[in-house]
């Protein structure tokens, strides 16, 4: 069973990022943990760095895949921060790795992918130039990325949860008012 050889590497690579970091643990060491030879590994995966990269990968995939109708801004955006707090240190060695500028891409992605469903459904009904959706979407995921990168930066040390949803609350209507100031100006 292909899949399931490939998830159980997935899942002793996870278990020993928790453990430890990215540049601790070996090819050899998720074999050990996983049950299979050095060949079967080098079957589904290049090396650890594309090991590394196929987690992200799918994580990204199954949280975008994952949410269907987003209400709110925090309701896709809490999906990825529950992963994040789940495996803190799985992530904190990811992000503190050389494949920290992959992470980061996964981060912009579900957060473009929130950023940009919540827009669309918010503004359906109005007539909002592209270049103007384009820049509300830009600052609205830069702002959110950029709160997230400075929790980690202070390794996830206070509620995420309860500052993003606070952040939400004290620009509630900024993001109606430059949609309406959208459609003002293209009329």
């Amino acid at each position: 069973m292909p899949t399931f050889t490939r998830k159980a590497i997935i899942r002793s690579f996870m278990k020993l990022l928790n453990e430890r970091p990215l540049n601790k643990i070996t090819v050899k060491d998720i074999v050990e943990e996983c049950g299979i030879n050095r060949n079967t590994f080098y079957y589904y995966f290049q090396d650890l760095p594309a090991l590394a990269e196929a987690v992200i990968k799918d994580e990204t995939n199954r949280i975008l895949n994952g949410v269907n109708n987003i209400s709110s801004l925090e309701d896709c955006l809490f999906t990825a921060i529950d992963l994040a707090v789940n495996n803190k240190n799985a992530v904190m060695h990811l992000y503190r790795s050389p494949s920290r500028e992959l992470y980061e891409q996964h981060l912009n992605s579900v957060t473009q992918y929130a950023v940009t469903e919540y827009i669309n459904a918010v503004s359906k009904d109005m007539d909002i130039a592209d270049d103007d959706k384009e820049i509300i979407i830009k600052y609205f995921k830069c702002l959110l990325v950029g709160f997230i990168l400075d929790w980690m930066n202070e390794n996830m040390k206070y509620d995420i949860k309860k500052a993003i949803g606070r952040v939400c609350e004290l620009f509630s209507g900024s993001m109606q008012t430059a949609l309406e100031r959208s459609v003002n100006n293209k009329q």
